[in-house]
């Protein structure tokens, strides 16, 4: 029966799985209706108990009280206004005109509009539509395929780009799971400490500047044998005042990301303030007319409700999911392999591949990586370099057609007609060759994803007090307990 139990959790994968695929129900939806199905077997086996599912509301208020999901419906909201707003339309030919003596002017345009405005946008969806309307009217004598797979690469930098909002729930999911790491059987936390949201910005950084750079370059030399512009396709040339708007949007997004990855302002502040100035030049230039304005607001709620009932169903399937037992069990399996650590950990990260390559980055950070992200920490034996090595895997799973998330969305939203799947292949192989470069070179070398940690100063390597120190301490603090004992009570001193 234990083992049986133990187990139950694949079937609910399983039917999780197959439900996704053959429904098209909404996931959120499934996740509740799966896990409540297996709940209700387990009641009536008698495995589960009811006072611990009776207490599953107080769980979600709780939830959804935590600070950092505040920022998600601001970060929605700044991904519906940007597609609406001509923001990202007018750094687009800036770049485009300044790049074009390159020869790339349109791809590498699109590559620094996604390093820039992604990790403001929020979703690869997002992304993916926004940079869909901008660059496939724009890129000329470009073959289909190839401005696909242009359009689905450049949506995926803000997985993997500081702060995005992949990277805040990434980072919040890892301060979970290497906490629930240190306490699985033989896992040494020694001299590190539990990684935060911060740490996971300064590991991804660097890796996330090499993908870009590479990218860059292989958009470049593509460039070269099929130039993409003609003289008479350039966008016109942009005023004074245009340019100088393009300037401070430049350099309003570059100082707040540069502040959140600084530590200076938090997540939360960075995506007000976006809103904020992003609202009020909208309102300035009245850009946006009644209607339109109404329709933003109804997709933001929409899509931050829909993001809500995901995490609300995650909760539900993951309390299940962790009441048979089915994480300890997987845990205990992979930690008791008989292949080395690292080859196991590759075999997982090939299987959260196989996972994202159907589910969105959400439904991956919400539903599979709290399953697997602590015993693949015990294996790695570094926190930052699992939270790194996840969302590359993520990032590359997205660019796999004819599921992967980007390419899907991209082949629907930027009417450029059918594209063959092995057309897209050959597009995107040079651009899934340098993403699988980097992640081999994050796994094999751990060091890559600690240039940028923040100099930490714990108590171990503060030179040890005197005896005469420990002893001047103790005197200080009976001081202290006899002035605290002196000294009225605020009752008594009412009376």
């Amino acid at each position: 029966m234990p083992m049986a139990m133990a187990t139950a959790g694949l079937w609910m994968l399983l039917a999780l799985g197959l439900l996704i695929a053959l429904t098209g129900l909404p996931v959120w939806a499934l996740l509740i209706g799966v896990a409540s199905a297996f709940a209700a077997i387990g009641l009536a086996v008698g495995s589960l108990d009811l006072s611990i599912l009776v207490a599953l509301p107080m769980r979600m208020v709780g939830l959804l009280e935590h600070d950092l999901l505040q920022a998600l419906p601001l970060y929605v909201f700044v991904g519906v206004l940007l597609q609406h707003l001509t923001v990202a339309d007018r750094l687009f030919s800036n770049f485009e005109r300044l790049l074009r003596r390159s020869g790339a002017g349109a791809s590498l345009a699109a590559l620094g509009v996604g390093a820039l405005i992604a990790p403001m946008n929020g979703s690869v969806a997002s992304s993916s539509a926004l940079l869909a309307r901008l660059v496939a009217p724009r890129l000329g004598r470009m073959q289909a395929a190839r401005a696909t797979a242009l359009i689905s690469v450049a949506a995926t930098i803000g997985v993997v780009v500081p702060p995005s909002l992949v990277l805040i729930l990434l980072g919040d999911a890892m301060l979970r799971a290497h906490t629930e790491a240190s306490n699985l059987p033989g896992f040494v936390l020694g001299t590190q400490r539990i990684v935060n949201t911060q740490d996971v910005f300064n590991a991804a950084l660097l890796p996330a500047l090499c993908v870009l750079v590479l990218w860059a370059l292989v958009a470049w030399w593509r460039a070269r044998a099929v130039r993409e512009e003609r003289d008479d396709a350039l966008p016109p040339r942009a005023s004074g005042m245009q340019s100088a708007v393009s300037l401070l949007v430049v350099l309003t997004i570059v100082t707040l990301l540069g502040a959140v990855f600084a530590g200076k302002l938090y997540a939360v502040e960075a995506a007000a303030t976006g809103c904020v100035l992003l609202v009020t030049g909208a309102l300035a230039t009245r850009a946006l007319n009644g209607s339109q304005w109404r329709l933003v607001l109804g997709d933001t709620l929409a899509l931050s409700g829909a993001l809500f009932a995901l995490l609300v169903g995650a909760t539900t399937f993951s309390l299940i999911f962790r009441l048979m037992g089915t994480d300890r069990w997987i845990a205990d399996l992979l930690l008791h392999s008989s292949l080395s650590p690292l080859m196991t950990a590759a075999l997982v990260l090939l299987a959260v591949a196989l996972c994202a390559w159907v589910l969105d980055a959400f439904e991956m950070i919400f539903v599979v990586i709290p399953i697997i992200a602590p015993p693949l920490i015990a294996m790695l034996g570094d926190a930052q370099q699992t939270a790194v090595l996840l969302l590359l895997v993520l990032q590359l799973s997205f660019l796999i057609p004819p599921m992967g998330y980007a390419v899907l969305i991209a082949r629907s939203r930027a009417g450029l007609g059918p594209v063959a799947i092995a057309s897209l292949l050959r597009a995107l192989l040079p651009f899934v060759v340098v993403q699988c470069a980097v992640t081999v070179l994050v796994f094999v070398a751990p060091w890559t994803v600690h240039r940028l940690d923040a100099a930490i100063a714990p108590a171990a390597q503060s030179s040890p007090l005197s005896e005469q120190d420990l002893d001047q301490q103790m005197r200080e603090m009976a001081g202290q307990g006899e002035a605290a004992s002196a000294t009225p009570a605020p009752n008594e001193l009412a009376k």
